[in-house]
């Protein structure tokens, strides 16, 4: 009994050093940003989610949301909005991990995988265009108009014509795009990483 404790005690402190080493990883990640054609140059793709993705498949949903919190916990100390962008990045970034985390967890299996991937990627759209038109918006529309914002987009996207569509439009598809590519690093590296991370 005494050593079943221990062996589990320990476990979950390797699952702590892994979700802390994998959310330093993501942290790291998000300095490396790439621009999209279809929305301004202020919105630009990073794959700091990719950690938390693989961390939610290998140790759990709740995992992954601990590997965001920690990315954006860290990336208070390079805030220039006050702690709302990562606020709202941590939002939509738990939305993604966590879903596709417990659709996955549901089945093992790699059809369940690219299931929990694509219904996480809606889910994070949805919850990314929300967080920008009720949390990013209001907070960028005191240094920057809104008819700034919408009209910055609409000069590489003509579809962009107000807040909403730019929501429609720019915010996204430019998730969408975004979880496409995690989900594809996600599967393909999933099977090389996973052993190291499972492991006791």
């Amino acid at each position: 009994m005494e050593k079943t404790i221990v062996q589990k005690s320990l476990f979950k402190t390797a699952d702590m050093i892994k979700i802390s080493i994998l959310g330093v990883i993501s942290f790291i990640i998000m300095f490396i940003e790439v621009p999209v054609f279809f929305v301004p140059g202020f919105l630009k793709i990073d794959a700091s989610d990719l950690p938390g993705l693989i961390g939610a498949f290998a140790l759990g949903p709740i995992a992954g949301i601990f590997i965001e919190l920690i990315k954006n916990l860290l990336h208070l100390f390079k805030t220039s909005t006050g702690g709302v962008g990562e606020l709202a990045n941590f939002i939509v970034g738990s939305a993604f991990v966590y879903s596709a985390g417990v659709i996955y967890h549901m089945k093992k299996t790699k059809k369940s995988a690219i299931i929990g991937c694509i219904f996480g990627t809606i889910f994070m759209s949805f919850i990314a265009g929300l967080c920008n038109l009720y949390i990013l918006i209001p907070v960028y529309s005191k240094f920057m108009p809104i008819e700034a914002i919408v009209g910055m987009t609409s000069e590489v996207n003509s579809l962009v014509v107000d807040l909403n569509t730019f929501i429609l439009y720019g915010i996204v598809p430019f998730n969408i795009l975004k979880g496409i590519l995690i989900s594809i690093a996600t599967l393909v590296l999933y099977k090389y990483i996973s052993p190291v991370l499972k492991k006791s």
